[in-house]
């Protein structure tokens, strides 16, 4: 693998295209309002430790380490080989996020489903297939990664110093959840089958609607590890259900729901609870919009050609 710090690897075009579109999501789900509970441009939400210029910095601090991702996906390695790779990347990049926002952790989750969906879709356009093929790509990097890293450890969980095990894996153990990686095996359901076709279907509405709308519909479902590790399971029943209610009501495009959701976020923020998992699966949601239009105008160029192995293989 290059250093992801070296300054003299030359990067594909569509490696920095793409990465810029995952930075670019990124942002714009940090800066939609009223995000329940969230960061956003008006409010620190339930936490106490960043503010929306943190999450400006951590986004920036992201493109080199997804930049990497994408050229790892830009290769004849098999999914499984490029998925290792994106491991040791996801590791580097993680500690550049940390230096940048002084250890606060702001983008972990979204790094990790950000570099799976980037090495996907360079892997598509190397091989010359269509966005279509994205979610096959992705259940085949992270196929067997619940039974690698979850299920198969835990009798060491069980026996391991509870600090010491991750919030993903002191869940599995004590509630049986498979979290981000049982999410990411599966090909990234919630975001494939349900919020994308969502998210295009409100693009009638302001962008800022269109993207608090698009969050009310993920937390009604998500399964939000980040809820489950801070509050309980009745907590994030109590959230899918005010989501699915708020929605019923019409969400951003009635006065009544609107009013519904900064209610809901005061609320939120009160108590601390924050739908990060939810926030994460948002902005997967929107760079997969972004990158699907940005494969849609290179489909002329759709072959595994040489247009799309410069210096590859």
């Amino acid at each position: 693998m290059v250093e992801i710090n070296s300054l003299k690897h030359s990067f594909n075009e569509h490696s920095i295209n793409i990465a810029s579109l995952a930075v670019q999501a990124m942002l714009y789900e940090v800066s939609c309002t009223p995000s329940p509970g969230l960061v956003s441009q008006t409010s620190s939400g339930a936490h106490t430790d960043m503010d929306y210029f943190t999450f400006l910095d951590s986004a920036t601090s992201l493109i080199n380490p997804l930049i990497h991702c994408t050229e790892a996906g830009f290769s004849s390695s098999t999914p499984k080989e490029i998925f290792h790779q994106l491991r040791l990347i996801g590791k580097l990049g993680e500690q550049q996020m940390l230096d940048k926002t002084s250890g606060v952790n702001t983008h972990k989750g979204m790094l990790f489903l950000l570099g799976v969906c980037c090495a996907a879709g360079g892997k598509a356009l190397f091989g010359g297939t269509r966005f279509t093929s994205l979610q096959g790509i992705i259940k085949d990097m992270t196929s067997g990664l619940v039974e690698r890293e979850l299920s198969s450890r835990l009798l060491e969980f069980k026996n391991a110093d509870k600090f010491a095990l991750t919030n993903g894996e002191r869940l599995f153990l004590h509630h049986k959840v498979e979290g981000i990686r049982g999410e990411v095996q599966s090909g990234l359901p919630s975001v494939f089958d349900f919020s994308l076709g969502f998210y295009k279907a409100n693009q009638g509405l302001s962008q800022n609607h269109r993207l608090v709308q698009t969050l009310l519909a993920i937390m009604q479902f998500c399964e939000d590890t980040t809820i489950l590790h801070r509050h309980s399971l009745e907590t994030l029943k109590e959230v899918q259900e005010t989501a699915k209610q708020i929605l019923s009501i019409g969400g951003v495009a009635t006065v009544q729901g609107l009013k519904a959701i900064e209610k809901m976020n005061e609320d939120f923020t009160n108590r601390k609870i924050s739908p990060g998992g939810s926030a994460d699966l948002l902005g997967v949601t929107v760079f997969l919009q972004l990158l699907e239009e940005y494969m849609v105008k290179l489909e002329p160029c759709f072959a595994p050609c040489s247009c799309f192995r410069l210096s590859k293989d």
